[in-house]
């Protein structure tokens, strides 16, 4: 049974409901914040605060787990809190912000950790209070006990896109996935040989300003051929984090793992292949 604190989305209304409990920890995530705060958040600025690594030129990864226990800790964040994590709300892309902190603490083993569906936004909708200023908590102590089962680092893809049965899903857009764009951060355009397209926005109504129920996240995937064991990817592990969050968290499809290298990781070398790249 998911208790309250397991629960990967959250509502605005539950969460007006639930701001008085003391284990409850609004982290409001947004780069950067606009139209005020939820009472009693904190922030922590996505972008620039150290959520996410450059490392060996390689933007995007996720930092050293003593990196992450000091960021966290010193916001105030204990191991027994249940975080709820605001991003903007308006796109699927800032949702990025709370589902990649979201597939952060879950890595880091911290399971009390939920977003808050359709956002900042959804809460300033549905009228409920907004003060002008972030709280602050005191210093805490925060401890990993680190898992590697959603991660997919280099080797694992390497392999994945050798051996051809792992589905990769790609979750940026067409245009960058048939070759005709390419981000800054990749060095050629293209995507991973034998990957499936979705794009992020797929899976968040930014009219609604919700994800999609379960069974629709699930219906996709299956139309795309992703199941058990996906590997998602972009360019640099930010909008594939709202794939991963969909197809693991709200569908609860097994064994997700979410490639936080991505393509500026995997086009650095140039002797690692690329579909619709390039030619050779």
């Amino acid at each position: 049974m998911t208790t309250d604190s397991q629960r990967p989305l959250v509502d605005s209304a539950w969460l007006k409901g639930a701001l008085d409990r003391p284990d409850l920890v609004v982290l409001d995530v947004r780069t950067p914040p606009a139209g005020g705060f939820i009472p009693g958040s904190i922030h922590s600025d996505y972008a620039k605060a150290g959520w996410r690594a450059t490392v060996d030129g390689v933007p995007g990864l996720l930092p050293d787990t003593a990196v992450l226990e000091r960021l966290i800790g010193g916001l105030g964040i204990r191991n027994g809190d249940h975080v709820v994590l605001v991003a903007s709300g308006l796109s699927a892309a800032d949702m990025g912000n709370a589902t990649r902190v979201y597939w952060t603490f879950k890595t880091l083993g911290h399971d009390r950790v939920s977003v808050l569906d359709g956002g900042f936004a959804a809460w300033s909708d549905a009228g409920h209070p907004v003060v002008t200023a972030a709280a602050t908590r005191p210093a805490a102590t925060f401890t990993a006990a680190p898992r590697e089962d959603l991660r997919a680092p280099l080797p694992v893809v390497a392999t994945a896109v050798a051996g051809g049965s792992v589905p990769l899903l790609d979750a940026r857009s067409a245009e960058q996935f048939e070759g005709k764009a390419k981000s800054p951060q990749a060095r050629v355009p293209g995507t991973l040989p034998g990957a499936v397209l979705i794009e992020n926005g797929a899976f968040y109504s930014a009219a609604e300003k919700r994800f999609l129920p379960a069974d629709a996240v699930k219906a996709l995937a299956d139309q795309a051929g992703t199941g058990e064991s996906t590997i998602t990817f972009c360019n640099t592990g930010h909008l594939a984090s709202v794939s991963w969050f969909a197809l693991s968290e709200v569908a609860g499809i097994d064994g997700v793992r979410l490639y936080d290298g991505s393509m500026s990781e995997w086009t650095a070398d140039p002797s690692r292949p690329v579909k619709n790249g390039p030619a050779a």
